[in-house]
This record gives C-alpha cells, sequence and structure tokens, in this order.
C-alpha cells in the first residue's frame, strides 16, 4: 500500500455499517442498464461488481424510481424496486452477493421523481407534476400540481422500495434527492413551492415529504437500516432556467447557504444517517455536471460547511480524482468520504491503483462529458468516452488471440494509442509510427488550456502504459506507401488523424491555425480575432481572454456551439456563456471578409466594419487526413482506417474505433 494515502483506506462507519475505506462510487444515472421488468440487467450487474471488484469501498448505484403512476417513467428506463418486487429481488441479489464478495457495501438510490426537469423524451402521456403550477425547465409548458394523496403514495413506495432493496442484500439506500432540483428538492426550495397547506411555507414544511420518507423506511426497514440524502445547500439559480458562473454575482433564487445549514440540521435530526453533498440544480446544471470549467474539487468548501453543523458522515464528490486533493479534504475535516463518478466510469480500479502506490496506471476522466451525461441525455445510455469497455464489462472484454500478428499502426494520435494498447493486451506485436516528436495527436494542442489538462494526462497514460506493455514506438517517422511497403506485417491499421481546415482572406501574413496559437508555435499579439465559434474557437476565446488579451469570436451561425458542439448540454451552455463573462466580444451570424493593414473587415447583419487584430485564429473545424489509407487502400490485404481518419469527430470515437478494430483483430 502507498502509505501517503493510507487515510483514504481507513474504514468508516455510516451508522453502524462499516465501509472498508473512503471511497464510494458516485450514483449516476444507470440507463442501459435494467431490464423490461426494472430488475438488474446482466450489463448492470456487472458494471457495479467491477468496481466493487476495484477497490471501492461503498457502491451507490444510480437513480431507481420508486413511483410510475404519478411519474410515469417509461419501460425499460432504470431498475425500479416497486415495479415488479420478486423480479427486481432476484436480479439485484445477485448483484449484491457478488459486490459483497470483494468486501464492498452497496445502496440502491431511490427516486422520487424528476417533477419540472423531467427529460422531454421520457415525459410519458401524462403532463409534468411539481409542488406547484410551475414553469418546466425544458419545455414551455406548466406543471401540474401534486395532490396531498399523490405524496403520500409516492412515501409509500419509498418505504416498498427500501424493504425491496433490504431483502435483495442492498446495505442501505440512498435518497434522490434534496438535491439538483428534481422532485422532493423542488418541494424544499421556496422558489418552486407556493403550496398553502403542510407541504408548503416555512421550511419545514417544505421539508416534510423528505422527512416522510425517511420515517417511512426507517418504520419498514428498521432503525439500524442506513438511509443517506444526496443534498445540495446552494443551488446557483439566478432565474427560471438561468444559472450562475462561478465567481459570478448574483441574487439566489434558490436554496442558499444559510438555510442549507437549516436544512442540513433538520435532515439530520429526521433521521438521516449521511449526506453526500454538491451544489447545483437543472437550471444551473454545470454545477450538478461539472465540466472540465469547473475546478477540481469544485463541492469540498460546501461539503465544510455542512460538516461543520452536523454529526454524521459527509460525502463529497465532484471532479475529486486527484488522489492529493482527496486526501486533504479528509484531513482538513471537509468530509469522510469521497465520491468518485465519472473517474470509476474511466477506470473502475482507480481505488486498488491507488492503495497499489500505481496512480500512473489509474486512466484519467476528462471531464468531457460524452460517454456519460451526454449519452444519457441524448440516447438514454451510460457510457465513457476514454472507456469503451464501461457498462458492457462482459459483452467488450478482451480476449487473448489465437496467433499473434505484427500490426503497423500508422499514427500516434489517440486511436493508434488505444488500438497498440488493445492488440499488444490481446498479444499482437503492435509498432506505432508517429511522425511528430511525441505521441497524443491533437490532445497536445487540444489540453494547452489549463481547464484542459486531463488532455495531457491522457496523453501521458498512454505513453505509461505502452510503455509497460513494451510497444515499439518510432517517432519522428513520416510513413508513405514506400516505407510500409517495406515493412513486412499481418495488417496494418491507418489512424494519420486530421489537420485544421484553412483558407485565405487575402493577405494570410497574420492568418493562423488554432493549433499553432494554442501550441505557441506563433505569438497572437494582443488583439486577436477567433473565426469560428464552436468547441475549439470558444475554449481558446476563453483561454486567450483569461491571457490578458482582447479577443473578438466571429462564427457565421446565430450562435455559439451551433456545430459540432459537446453533446452534454451542461458543458455547452457553461462554455456559451462563459465566453462573453470572460471578455470576448462574440460577433454571431458575421463572417470576415478580408484583412487589412490595421486588421479585418468583419461583415455582421450585412453591414461591414474594422476590427484591429493582430492575428486572425481559424478554428473552423478539421479535415480527415486519409491520403496514406486511399494511396495504399488495395496493396495491403488487412487494413483498417480509423478515428478522424476515417471521420472527424472527437476522442471518444476515436478510442471507441480503435477499441472495435484491435479487439477483433
Amino acid at each position: 500500500m502507498s502509505l501517503k494515502y493510507k487515510k483514504l483506506f481507513e474504514p468508516v462507519k455510516i451508522g453502524s455499517l462499516e465501509v472498508k475505506n473512503r471511497f464510494a462510487m458516485a450514483p449516476m444515472g444507470p440507463l442501459g442498464l435494467a431490464d423490461a421488468e426494472g430488475g438488474f440487467n446482466q450489463r448492470g450487474v456487472e458494471y457495479y461488481t467491477a468496481r466493487a471488484r476495484g477497490g471501492t469501498g461503498l457502491i451507490i448505484t444510480g437513480v431507481t424510481f420508486v413511483d410510475n403512476v404519478v411519474e410515469e417513467h417509461g419501460m425499460p428506463s432504470v431498475p425500479c424496486s416497486t415495479h415488479n418486487p420478486l423480479h427486481f429481488i432476484r436480479t439485484a441479489r445477485e448483484m449484491t452477493e457478488r459486490i459483497h464478495a470483494y468486501d464492498a457495501k452497496v445502496f440502491l438510490q431511490l427516486s422520487g421523481g424528476f417533477g419540472r426537469v423531467t427529460i422531454p423524451t421520457n415525459l410519458g402521456e401524462f403532463p409534468p407534476v411539481a409542488p406547484s403550477p410551475i414553469q418546466h425547465r425544458w419545455l414551455d409548458k406548466t406543471c401540474r400540481e401534486m395532490t396531498i394523496e399523490e405524496i403520500k403514495s409516492i412515501v409509500k413506495k419509498f418505504g416498498d422500495g427500501a424493504a425491496s432493496a433490504k431483502r435483495a442484500g442492498f446495505d442501505g439506500v440512498q435518497i434522490h434527492a434534496v438535491h439538483e432540483g428534481y422532485l422532493i428538492d423542488q418541494f424544499a426550495i421556496s422558489f418552486f413551492n407556493n403550496r398553502t397547506d403542510e407541504y408548503g411555507g416555512p421550511l419545514e414544511n417544505r421539508l416534510r415529504f423528505a422527512r416522510e420518507i425517511v420515517e417511512e423506511i426507517k418504520k419498514r426497514c428498521g432503525k439500524d437500516f442506513p438511509v443517506t440524502l444526496r443534498y445540495s445547500p446552494k443551488s446557483f439559480i439566478k432565474d427560471w432556467r438561468e444559472g450562475a458562473l462561478p465567481g459570478e454575482e448574483f441574487e439566489e433564487k434558490g436554496r442558499d447557504i444559510p438555510e442549507g445549514i437549516e436544512a442540513a440540521k433538520l435532515l439530520v435530526a429526521y433521521g438521516y444517517d449521511a449526506l453526500d453533498i454538491d451544489v447545483g440544480s437543472y437550471d444551473s446544471w454545470w454545477w450538478s455536471h461539472p465540466p472540465m470549467y469547473q475546478d477540481k474539487g469544485l463541492y469540498i468548501p460546501y461539503a465544510k460547511i455542512i460538516k461543520d453543523v452536523v454529526d454524521v458522515p459527509i460525502i463529497c464528490a465532484g471532479r475529486m480524482d486527484n488522489p492529493d486533493l482527496a486526501l486533504s479534504a479528509i484531513n482538513d475535516g471537509a468530509c469522510d468520504m469521497i465520491s468518485l463518478g465519472r473517474p470509476l466510469l474511466a477506470d473502475e480500479s482507480y481505488v486498488n491503483k491507488l492503495r497499489a502506490g500505481k496512480t500512473a496506471d489509474i486512466r484519467p476522466c476528462l471531464s468531457c462529458q460524452e460517454g456519460c451525461m451526454g449519452r444519457i441525455q441524448e440516447y438514454s445510455v451510460l457510457n465513457c468516452a476514454v472507456n469503451p469497455a464501461a457498462c458492457r464489462e462482459k459483452d467488450a472484454a478482451l480476449f487473448p488471440t489465437l496467433k499473434s500478428k505484427k500490426v503497423v499502426v500508422v499514427g500516434g494520435g489517440v486511436a493508434g494509442c488505444e488500438a497498440a494498447r488493445v492488440l499488444a493486451l490481446r498479444g499482437h506485436n503492435p509498432v506505432i509510427y508517429e511522425k511528430s516528436s511525441r505521441l497524443g495527436g491533437n490532445l497536445i494542442p487540444g489540453g494547452a488550456p489549463d481547464f484542459k489538462e486531463d488532455d495531457h494526462a491522457l496523453v501521458a497514460w498512454y505513453e505509461h502504459t505502452l510503455k509497460e506493455l513494451g510497444v515499439e514506438v518510432n517517432l519522428n517517422t513520416e510513413v508513405n506507401a514506400n516505407l510500409l511497403s517495406g515493412i513486412s506485417a499481418d495488417a496494418t491499421i491507418i489512424a494519420t488523424g486530421s489537420k485544421p481546415k484553412m483558407f485565405s482572406f487575402g493577405d494570410d501574413s497574420k492568418v493562423y491555425a488554432a493549433a499553432d496559437v494554442l501550441l505557441k508555435k506563433v505569438d497572437s499579439g494582443k488583439n486577436v480575432v477567433i473565426v469560428g465559434g464552436g468547441l475549439v474557437g470558444c475554449e481558446l476565446a476563453i483561454w486567450l481572454a483569461r491571457s490578458k488579451k482582447n479577443v473578438t469570436l466571429v462564427e457565421i451561425q446565430d450562435k455559439l456551439l451551433a456545430v459540432n458542439g459537446p453533446l452534454c448540454h451542461a458543458n455547452s451552455e457553461m462554455l456559451e456563456r462563459l465566453v462573453p463573462f470572460s471578455g470576448v466580444e462574440v460577433l454571431t451570424s458575421s463572417k470576415v471578409v478580408k484583412t487589412t493593414e490595421k486588421g479585418v473587415i468583419v461583415n455582421s447583419d450585412g453591414n461591414d466594419r474594422e476590427l484591429p487584430a493582430d492575428s486572425v485564429v481559424l478554428a473552423v473545424g478539421y479535415s480527415a487526413e486519409n491520403s496514406l489509407y486511399n494511396e495504399i487502400k488495395y496493396e495491403c490485404a488487412d487494413v483498417h482506417l480509423i478515428g478522424d481518419a476515417r471521420k472527424v469527430a472527437n476522442i471518444m470515437y476515436a478510442i471507441w474505433d480503435a477499441y472495435e478494430v484491435a479487439s477483433n483483430l
């Protein structure tokens, strides 16, 4: 064991239950992990068991609904302990028994529903419900006020669901939640709750729903059965559908810290055995689902505030993958447990690797949310951008090859590195040829901004892993058809990536590619005009503005991120707001016409204006670099084109392409 992190591996108690270490798996929506009757399917069983096998002390499942009447959730959606209780118990029991074999504990997260934040694709036939007739988060609809009878029925369902969970072998439950603006949180927040009955008005009335839930579960399952709560002491709501950015001055319309402290005390007095702390809401959901633009450990200050006023364990999530940060949070008394969500998607063995002192072996999470939140939002399925086997551990398992092949991998970007890694693990002999002086491809310029540090961490992980696997890497070697024909190989993988699109404005002496500015190959000067308001252009604009540059972002579409934006709206909405908040002038429905001696001519709404510019930086996308493949595709018997060279996309699809091809070669 690494003695440096010994404190993180000391046991901790939640009520009378002892957890072997300080790590919990944060709850993440288990989309795709349920069967049609609300049980855990085999993918779900394997997924959670893998994290227990990887050393995590406490597994907290993603959200499972207790009610499917007041608020309809199409089946199969997520596991449901009340839909077909016997079937749920049968499937869940297999999972809990396997998890317990690794001396891990497991809690089932039970939810009362979404209320006004129901995802439109999951809305069903009924109008959305809420504590009061208030505006829906996504749709231009007014929610229907819940009746007292409906509230009571959901409370009873919590008791039913918890009883089934206990019978299925779960060690406790987590209530979802007085957090993130979900239904029970809407009751707790006066901005959403306009009721005049016993569930509205004073704070204790607004918390009555949460109180009755824990009392019902304790009555049904016993006082020693742990009931924890996902809890947000601050909402960051500026107004309906408007969230605040880090550092922004605003009037809190949701729950603020003073009431957050008072509510925490009441919730513990009601019987909750631990509080799992985050902040934010669906109106400010870049706090609840923090992208890379948020600081690491962003919930720690809020966890400390609550830890100081209650006497139950505090669990803290929120980009806590840095073990030094996690250790300091425990040592400083901010929390009792570290909750890892996306980092355990990226590497299910994070905890065991840390315990063994093998931190370089831990595959980093990018906080990109392409495979997790983005795919949950768009396709109702949970995955991971950097770990193609996440949530399909058995289906995507790697098998040793029966016959080892020498495989030439042309290109040392993320696709080439992943292909070589998988090939080597299976027993093949991959050889990488990379024309530049280092591995990483477009991750090198992409990771230049400080908020993209994990892109570089992923490159470092590939460098370390390929070295450990003994993969031959040839840098500063550009491969052409002649060179390739002289190499005796059984198969060839072309992963030559993509190159920035460039076009002319007349005098192009101060026109540069975004990658060259990010790599500091060129000096952008004081006044910078960026052409292109996609992901690269927006991130570059923020990075330059924070370096005290005068930045203007010119986008031909009528909004930023209109094309090729992040899949997850928490990322895109935060980024879209961060650009002007950082002091960048944004010109949409505009285009650069030509360069001038002083700068550029920009046409906006039919009118030309001259902007001062020391540089014009193009961030208008990439084109596939597939010329080598087109030259040799008929010459090689077994050749594959992957990643951006096949189709320009993102890090996730480059890795997934490579994993698919290399795992079946």
